[in-house]
């Protein structure tokens, strides 16, 4: 017995087949992921090195130039890349695709660790890596901006609240953020000033890092009691370092604010972010590459009143640029395309038959072939996702195959009524 005389003479069959296909595609439909291309992403890790004050060069012999021979004995690398400037460096490698990235990870983090003793003492923290591609956009830019607080301030809210939950989100990769203005305590020293009191620059610099000392200092051990000696603690603004005494020069002291300029500023005062006019702090969000945008953005989305509650009531968080909108209007365009298109076909078949029995029949069987959506039920069980081009691909390829059959079925039972 052939399909369609199967259905022909179970019509409570069909009906109730038809309908599972709509319940389980639209089932199949609400759990697809939404992204603007099918998702081929190759396994990537960066890793970032930062030594302050060291030029490319510098950068690129002593300490790319280790990891990279290091880095060229893990299997699996396709592709490797290094990017060295002032006082920054960035290796790229990429992975094969059959390639686990959590395990390429833990490669990349032995062999960091074997090469520290190789790289200058002077770093001040380890090279760092990241599962994510450095060639992609960031999903969302978000921009923290007051009024009334200093940039620094602002910044370090930008640090110690978005940057650090955010990157704790599923699908996160890092957080990026533009126009950093970390607060830091200049001191302009003037060589002529100095040197008339027989200083040089470098006694300038030992004295602040010894006046500026958080080591500890020691302790006394006594016959009832033992005391641990607790230094003043670290200086946190300008005022604090201008009396520090540089040195002595006949029996009067030389302090640090007659030979330098000592004043509140930043890390690097020559970087900038603007929110329209107004100077802010911008924070990038990058997500994993085998994360979905769309779900990445909702999660931060969602997570955004929490964290502006945490915030000081001047400082406001505002979203400069959302990756996911163009990805949500290309979808939302498609599924209008798909309503309209259904409904044309509908009225020019009734306009041609002009028979409302006769128009019943392509009117539920276009409707089920596309909604019921066995192509979205085989791209869930692939794991696939809906894009701009090959979701409209799919639909218009099962429209061709899918109404003639279900048509000659509905045709049939309607006669045999």
């Amino acid at each position: 017995m052939s399909l369609p005389e199967l259905c022909i003479r179970r019509p409570v069959m069909t009906t109730l087949l038809m309908l599972s296909f709509i319940v389980f595609g639209i089932f199949g439909y609400s759990k697809l992921a939404v992204s603007a291309l099918p998702r081929v992403d190759f396994p990537t890790i960066a890793v970032n090195t930062a030594l302050p004050g060291a030029n490319p060069e510098t950068m690129a012999t002593s300490v790319v130039a280790p990891l990279e021979r290091a880095f060229a004995t893990i299997p699996g690398i396709n592709l490797m890349t290094s990017r060295s400037t002032n006082g920054n460096s960035n290796i790229t490698m990429q992975f094969d695709l059959d390639r686990n990235i959590d395990g390429a990870a833990l490669d990349v983090q032995s062999m960091i660790t074997a090469t520290l003793r190789r790289l200058p003492p002077e770093l001040p923290a380890p090279p760092s890596f990241r599962k994510v591609n450095p060639a992609d956009a960031p999903v969302l830019i978000l921009v923290l901006e007051s009024t009334t607080l200093p940039l620094s301030t602002t910044n370090d809210y930008a640090e110690q609240i978005f940057a650090q939950q955010i990157s704790q989100i599923p699908g996160v990769a890092q957080v990026v953020i533009f126009g950093q203005q970390k607060y830091a305590v200049r001191i302009a020293a003037d060589p002529d000033a100095a040197a008339a009191r027989g200083l040089t620059l470098n006694d300038v610099r030992s004295a602040v890092i010894a006046a500026n000392s958080n080591a500890p200092v020691g302790g006394l051990r006594g016959e009832n009691k033992n005391l641990v000696l607790k230094a003043t603690g670290q200086m946190l603004r300008a005022e604090d370092f201008k009396d520090i005494v540089v040195a002595w020069r006949n029996g009067a002291p030389v302090r640090l604010n007659e030979i330098a300029a000592v004043y509140d500023s930043v890390e690097n005062d020559q970087i900038a972010a603007w929110q329209g006019e107004n100077r802010g702090i911008a924070l990038a969000i990058y997500r994993q590459s085998d994360a979905n945008t769309v779900q990445v953005v909702d999660a931060v989305r969602e997570k955004l009143p929490f964290y502006q509650a945490q915030l000081p009531p001047t400082i406001k968080a505002m979203v400069l640029n959302d990756r996911s909108r163009s990805i949500r209007e290309s979808v939302y365009d498609v599924k209008e395309t798909l309503a309209l298109s259904i409904v044309l076909v509908i009225l020019v078949i009734f306009l041609f038959l002009k028979s409302f029995a006769a128009t019943l029949i392509p009117s539920l069987a276009v409707p089920v072939s596309s909604s019921a959506l066995a192509p979205s039920c085989i791209c869930l069980a692939i794991r696939s996702t809906i894009s701009r081009c090959w979701r409209s691909r799919w639909r218009w390829a099962s429209w061709s195959t899918m109404p003639s059959s279900c048509s000659k079925i509905l045709c049939a039972i309607l006669k045999r009524a």
